[in-house]
């Protein structure tokens, strides 16, 4: 609770106004108005005016002479005025100077978009860490135009990432402030590419606690990490290792086969494969393939639909009947994608 509760305190800093950070000066000048004419009022018998005026030009060290001949307790008076008043305007001007030298206007200027531009995501993704991996995951997400914020709190990312001017979060990841700030109620999942597997273990159970539906993606840096990850709650675990060994093997037996695929997946040569999902109030619902036209002409072709229960029918016949949460895996042009994505809309 101690870590939650500071973690807010941070960030309500961070947000804080720097008009704000005049707050004591200005009532400390304030006070010492009041005080002054106060003073000229009791001690020489002015009337409010002048008594405003005379602490006007005493603390500003102005120069002016007197408003009107004064005794020796309204000349003391007028000396520890001065004194006062003065200490108070130069504290006045150092935090002035302090906010013009760390640039506190331009700072919570960029803080302000950064916010409204967080509010208005919709069905993205976070991406916990900004190492080699989420830089790499940050590229792919970028040329395919998916949205994301990216969640870091080490030095050397966070330069990386303003330098690169993207949209990110300073915070620890597995903080529920932290996720709130970056959306998770209305994300469409969370990639966890920490090299920390117990921080990804937090993180993911942070995720899932506050959102039980979130898609949810985790690194592992040990293979007997992943079945933590997965009683933590990832929806997918991922051991760069194993994925590594694994590719470096297919290349070895199977080259052309792996060329042939990533070009298909990178979408080279005008072809691409995607996955679509039959959401709930689509026509499409019930109705077979050929009934939906997903075996129009100008469509895409079916590879395979695979079921919410993980059942996987390849190149399905056309009396295959679509059902909520269904996923459908097309291979196509551009075009003929969008023509099947439109159809299951």
């Amino acid at each position: 609770m101690k870590a939650q509760a500071e973690a807010a305190r941070l960030q309500r800093v961070r947000m804080e106004h720097p008009l704000l950070r005049f707050r004591l000066a200005f009532t400390l000048l304030a006070i010492v108005i009041v005080i002054g004419v106060t003073g000229y009022m009791l001690i020489d018998g002015w009337n409010i005016l002048d008594a405003f005026y005379m602490v006007i030009i005493t603390i500003s060290t102005v120069g002016y002479t007197e408003v009107h001949p004064q005794g020796v307790a309204g000349r003391m008076f007028s000396s520890g005025l001065i004194v006062i008043g003065v200490a108070t305007m130069l504290y006045g001007f150092g935090v002035f100077a302090e906010t013009l030298t760390d640039n506190a206007f331009g700072r919570y200027r960029r803080e302000r978009q950064l916010q409204r531009e967080l509010d208005r995501l919709r069905d993205h993704f976070i991406i916990c860490g900004y190492g080699r991996m989420g830089t790499q995951i940050v590229s792919e997400f970028e040329e395919h135009k998916v949205a994301y914020v990216v969640i870091d709190q080490t030095e050397e990312a966070l330069g990386r990432i303003r330098a690169e001017n993207r949209l990110h979060i300073e915070g620890d990841a597995s903080k529920e402030e932290i996720l709130k700030l970056a959306g998770i109620e209305r994300a469409r999942g969370l990639i966890s590419a920490v090299d920390s597997d117990e921080r990804a273990v937090y993180i993911v159970l942070a995720a899932r606690a506050f959102n039980p539906n979130l898609y949810i993606v985790a690194r592992a840096g040990r293979p007997e990490s992943i079945r933590r990850l997965e009683l933590a709650g990832a929806s997918r675990t991922i051991s760069p290792y194993l994925m590594a060994g694994h590719r470096m093997a297919e290349l070895a037996v199977r080259p052309a086969l792996v060329d042939v695929l990533d070009t298909l997946h990178h979408g080279e040569g005008g072809i691409g494969v995607e996955e679509m999902v039959v959401s709930t109030g689509t026509k499409a619902i019930g109705k077979t393939l050929e009934e939906a036209g997903l075996l129009a002409a100008d469509a895409a072709r079916l590879l395979a639909v695979r079921r919410p229960d993980g059942a996987v029918s390849v190149n399905p016949p056309p009396s295959t009947r679509l059902g909520d949460g269904d996923l459908v895996i097309a291979l196509g042009t551009e075009d003929q994608l969008f023509a099947t994505a439109a159809r299951l809309r």
